[in-house]
């Protein structure tokens, strides 16, 4: 017996108008999506979002009064199992550790072509956690500065004789 899968239910946050556009007209022509809603504002998609209850959302960060950042944060405490996905033109660390911390669990640029968006979505619903590679390049440098200063704190808490054993 075939097991059948059915549409992705995928909600889009965007302010601008054409960007939201373009997003929904991505998931509408790609197999499998179905765009359940389309906000313009962070405000709206955390007053009537919990209602709805998408599988994914593409979430931009850069939004008028409440940032997407911000929005992801509420809603997932209300929603824990909806999966958010970042889309943004931000590549600075701070935006991708504050989405991530916030709840999200991908994040691509909106410069990414059509295919690996929705690829990217698929990817997330699955249990994946997709990044463009420029934003997967600047977590791993993220966590090796870390573990970085982690030694070298380690050994500056050391005595003038524990050094010395070391060496």
């Amino acid at each position: 017996m075939e097991e059948t899968h059915s549409n992705i239910r995928v909600s889009v946050v965007e302010d601008n108008h054409f960007i939201r556009m373009a997003l929904e007209q991505i998931l509408i022509n790609s197999e499998g999506y179905d765009v359940m809603a389309v906000y313009g504002s962070g405000e709206e998609a955390v007053d009537k979002m919990p209602g709805e209850i998408p599988d994914v959302v593409l979430m931009d960060i850069n939004m008028g009064k409440m940032s997407g950042i911000e929005a992801v944060r509420i809603i997932k405490e209300k929603c824990p199992s909806i999966k958010f996905m970042m889309c943004t033109v931000y590549e600075d660390d701070e935006k991708i550790f504050d989405a991530l911390a916030a709840g999200a669990s991908g994040y691509i640029l909106k410069k990414t072509k059509p295919a690996k968006l929705v690829a990217a979505i698929r990817d997330l619903y699955d249990g994946g956690a997709p990044m463009s590679g420029q934003i997967a390049s600047r977590v791993v440098a993220s966590f090796r500065k870390k573990e970085e200063s982690k030694g070298a704190a380690l050994l500056e808490g050391l005595s003038a004789r524990e050094h010395e054993i070391l060496e």
